[in-house]
């Protein structure tokens, strides 16, 4: 056995005795333990059972990953009375959570069972709706960052170090690039309101579970919010609209997008219109360079089979004349265009 691979076990080996040892701490020394599908993160899950019921265990490397994020915003959304997993323990130093299990009915799963897309998204829908009407608590402020316009600027680079490569086989061109940084330093002038509710970031599918027997928008369960920022209420809709990983029917997007206008006739509706593409568009380059260095770099190669349909949403992001010039730039300088 090579020393590389000797150090690897041996590394697997004192983690997985500090998980056991966190779960016999709890109450939890024989417990069953199942590793639950993994995320775009260094983060694992499992399930765990005993005789007495189940938890879920995220396993987060402190030096990789920090857990206080997520145990700062769960408290603040069971504060504004949302579904969230209860938190039963807690390792901040080995990072590690003891959670409570919604279970393994994300929206994608019950929707492969056959229950109605409508249904479920009126109800995502309308936490949103519930959210963006909430202003952010005032003390909670200072501990949130805001989505800002550099912090946007910089995850479009994703597009260019990750997916650009992918397409061409080759290191991208320089001074193309230049003009792509430049068009979005000119988009992000014409994004209003920046600044004005929570964005929990991977508002989608995979990240909400229905928990029927709850009431109200307490059916809809949250998950991933440890990289919630203060920013635009387009965001979270666009990101449950324009999901890259499952196709939403046209009529229900324009239905589920008329009831979340609807709640707010106080919007300019043109302003909130040339946001929602400016960001859907932002949104859809960073994942674009997401999901080619989870393929390229991690070896996860089934985020591939999303890439085209992030590209075809960012095309049609494009349809709005605020993107005009970003959507002459992709004509002239990217192949799948």
């Amino acid at each position: 056995m090579g020393n590389s691979i000797k150090k690897y076990v041996y590394r697997m080996n004192i983690r997985e005795n500090i998980i056991n040892n966190f779960l016999e701490e709890q109450g939890w020394p024989t417990a069953q333990i199942t590793l639950l599908a993994g995320d775009a993160s260094n983060r694992k899950y499992f399930r765990v059972k005993n005789n007495t019921g189940r938890a879920i265990l995220m396993d987060a490397p402190p030096n990789k990953e920090d857990v206080r994020p997520f145990i700062f915003f769960t408290n603040y959304l069971l504060e504004l009375g949302y579904s969230v997993p209860n938190i039963f323990a807690e390792n901040i130093k080995e990072g590690l959570l003891l959670l409570e299990d919604f279970g393994d009915n994300t929206f994608t799963q019950v929707l492969l069972q056959g229950i109605k897309e409508a249904e479920i998204y009126e109800c995502a829908i309308d936490l949103l709706i519930d959210l963006h009407k909430r202003p952010v608590i005032e003390n909670r402020r200072d501990k949130i960052e805001f989505y800002s316009f550099q912090k946007l600027y910089n995850e479009i680079s994703l597009f260019v170090e990750w997916y650009m490569p992918l397409c061409f086989g080759i290191k991208t061109v320089i001074k193309n690039t230049e003009e792509f940084y430049s068009i979005w330093v000119n988009l992000f002038e014409n994004v209003s309101q920046i600044n004005e509710t929570l964005v929990l970031r991977d508002f989608h599918a995979d990240n909400l579970v229905w928990l029927p027997e709850r009431e109200g928008i307490k059916r809809c369960g949250l998950l991933d919010y440890q990289d919630a920022v203060i920013g635009s209420r387009t965001y979270d809709l666009l990101s449950l609209l324009e999901d890259a990983r499952r196709d939403i029917m046209p009529e229900h997007k324009n239905h589920l997008m008329k009831r979340y206008l609807q709640a707010f006739p106080e919007l300019d509706k043109e302003k909130f219109d040339a946001t929602y593409h400016i960001l859907a568009a932002q949104r859809h380059c960073k994942v674009l360079g997401i999901f080619s260095r989870l393929h390229a770099r991690d070896n996860k190669d089934n985020y591939l089979a999303h890439l085209p349909r992030c590209w075809e949403m960012l095309k049609h992001s494009c349809l709005n004349p605020s993107l005009l010039e970003l959507r002459n730039w992709l004509h002239s300088n990217m192949p799948t265009s």
